[in-house]
């Protein structure tokens, strides 16, 4: 199932194309603060995002700018405004389509479906995980810190993915070994210390510093 961001402020509006893109087995997440919202897409992970330009705070146009910065996922911008400039000025943020309103639903729906055929067919879908600021890539090995960014090795990549797929939980020193290491071998407990130590001092040289936590006697956590 895909994830569809709809950043629309009218509500009305919003909740109809809600309805009935869920009917095409979309689930879609409507905004419920419109001050941030880059730190919705990191939170929820869309596959596609409509963006609405006139929007409170910030427009459609800085946000698509902000999202494209950390992500290639599609977006189509959805506003009545309709001239050639306006239309110009969304592609250029990074917009990928632009639709018109009023609008059917249906050509909606289509537009999307082929944005995403386009999209994932082809190139699959690009993850980003986001805590404390610290944005990674697992796809890509890379990890982002305000305009800093470090490449890590496959053991420092698979580390820093189980942490944030458990954030503000422990994991054990155990279940990470399990995690690197599947293997009946025996794996020296001070291999999984270097490990974690070294993704650390990456971490600290772009400025993200006491990111993983050691809780004595139980493992680690971020």
């Amino acid at each position: 199932m895909y994830t569809i961001l709809v950043v629309e402020d009218e509500e009305i509006i919003a909740q109809k194309m809600k309805d009935f893109l869920e009917g095409w087995n979309y689930k879609v997440i409507i905004p419920n603060d419109f001050k941030n919202i880059l730190q919705v897409f990191l939170d929820t992970h869309p596959d596609l995002v409509c963006m609405d330009i006139a929007l409170p705070y910030l427009n459609g146009y800085h946000w698509a700018n902000e999202i494209r910065k950390i992500s290639q996922v599609p977006i189509l911008f959805v506003s009545s405004i309709a001239d050639n400039m306006n239309i110009v000025m969304a592609l250029s943020q990074g917009a990928d389509d632009y639709i018109t309103k009023p609008f059917e639903l249906q050509v909606l729906q289509a537009k999307i479906q082929a944005l995403l055929r386009r999209t994932y067919d082809f190139g699959g879908k690009t993850l980003v995980l986001e805590h404390k600021g610290l944005r990674f890539f697992p796809e890509e090995t890379r990890a982002v810190y305000g305009d800093q960014e470090i490449e890590l090795t496959r053991n420092e990549s698979k580390i820093l993915m189980l942490l944030l797929q458990h954030k503000n939980k422990v994991v054990s020193r155990e279940e990470m070994m399990n995690y690197l290491w599947k293997t009946d071998y025996y794996v020296d407990e001070n291999t999984l210390s270097v490990n974690v130590n070294r993704l650390r001092k990456k971490l600290d040289s772009i400025g993200c510093e006491q990111f993983i936590e050691t809780i004595k006697g139980m493992g680690y956590k971020v």
